[in-house]
């Protein structure tokens, strides 16, 4: 059964306000656990100095993104003198406006019955799928060019140029590494692709394309910009292209980065690690047996909902904390070796993993 038009609307609206809701909030820890996770790996103590007054409270070193906040709030927008005003304010904009406009057609969890009625939880269920956020994804490039190009600032425009020759150059290989997954199960829908890596753990798509899970998060990574990608920004060389940047213009820039770090863990876990799924449990088993305990009516949906979204949120952490390990683990690639390693490596490897798995489904077939 359908919700009331208006009962629809709220519906969508409360799972906008999850989805951004949960996206923002990661990527602002992230800048919190970055730089604990770096202390640890350092054998440092990391950020500990700032504290709520008033209780004397520390919090693990967590105040600090509250004080990162006003900082940015405060701190003096400074444009340079030969910048293009419009460009360049309007590129910290498009950093991150693609990025939240992806979260819509990723799915959070599956169907859940909530007193009769049948909701999705996935703000946006089009048929583009993966496709539409590949298109969005490729848009904040032109944040990255057109903040370096607007900024009147050689060091910027240098930034920008290699922003632009990386994200293309990976952009192919990224596209391509998941192929074999459509080929496999007949859709680019995100939902669809969710749906059939329930029940045992090797339909996961791990398993389905296990090399083109190797191609397509070292690609992703590489999408991001960070290490040991980080060559448009390069701060020991370059600084990069939102050099001439401050204030809340450069904090877009900033938890732009880490919203895509976020955004390469949903993909993952919703392509390759069966989603808001967990092996062998079935989620209409499980609000069947809520149903037994407590009856019929809300609660045994809002529960489930609950559950699905709680296991989709832990494999989203996982992969956000390995992302940040490989960070602090791995060195920075030369220019010439990180082309290479796009052009010469994973682009090879991602053309020979698609023809093997057409010659194999060819022969299952």
């Amino acid at each position: 059964m359908e919700l009331e038009p208006v009962w629809q609307v709220v519906v969508t609206l409360v799972k906008i306000a999850i989805m951004i809701g949960f996206a923002m909030t990661v990527a602002a820890v992230l800048t919190w656990q970055e730089r604990k996770q770096s202390a640890a790996i350092q054998d440092r103590i990391g950020p500990n100095r700032a504290y709520i007054p008033v209780l004397g409270w520390k919090l693990w070193g967590l105040v600090h993104l509250v004080a990162d906040g006003i900082k940015m709030i405060f701190k003096e927008d400074f444009m340079p003198v030969g910048a293009s005003r419009f460009l360049f304010q309007i590129a910290p904009v498009i950093a991150i406006l693609p990025l939240i406009i992806s979260l819509a057609v990723i799915p959070f969890g599956g169907v859940v019955n909530i007193n009769g009625y049948d909701i999705s939880l996935q703000i946006a269920n089009i048929n583009s799928g993966i496709l539409f956020i590949f298109a969005f994804g490729s848009l904040s490039v032109y944040s990255s060019v057109l903040g370096g190009f607007a900024s009147d600032n050689k060091f910027g425009l240098i930034g920008a140029l290699r922003t632009s020759a990386q994200m293309i150059s990976y952009e192919i290989s990224q596209g391509l590494t998941i192929v074999g997954l459509f080929m496999i199960w007949q859709t680019v829908m995100l939902d669809k692709m969710a749906l059939y890596q329930a029940g045992s753990i090797f339909n996961w798509g791990v398993f389905l394309q296990p090399f083109g899970f190797l191609l397509f998060f070292a690609a992703s990574v590489a999408e991001t910009k960070r290490a040991p990608f980080d060559l448009p920004e390069g701060e020991s060389e370059i600084i990069g292209y939102f050099v001439e940047y401050s204030g809340l213009k450069f904090g877009l820039f900033f938890i732009g980065e880490f919203m895509e770090v976020v955004i390469v863990s949903m993909l993952v876990t919703t392509l390759f690690f069966g989603s808001y799924h967990i092996p062998w449990l079935e989620w209409n088993m499980v609000q069947s047996w809520f149903e037994s305990m407590l009856g019929a009516g809300w609660l045994p949906g809002l529960i489930v909902a609950a559950l699905m979204i709680l296991v989709f949120v832990v494999k989203v952490l996982f992969f956000c904390f390995f992302q940040l390990l490989i960070r602090w683990t791995l060195p920075r690639f030369r220019y010439d070796q990180l082309m290479h390693f796009g052009w010469k490596f994973l682009l090879p490897l991602a053309i020979a993993n698609l023809v093997i798995t057409a010659v194999i489904m060819l022969m299952m077939a």
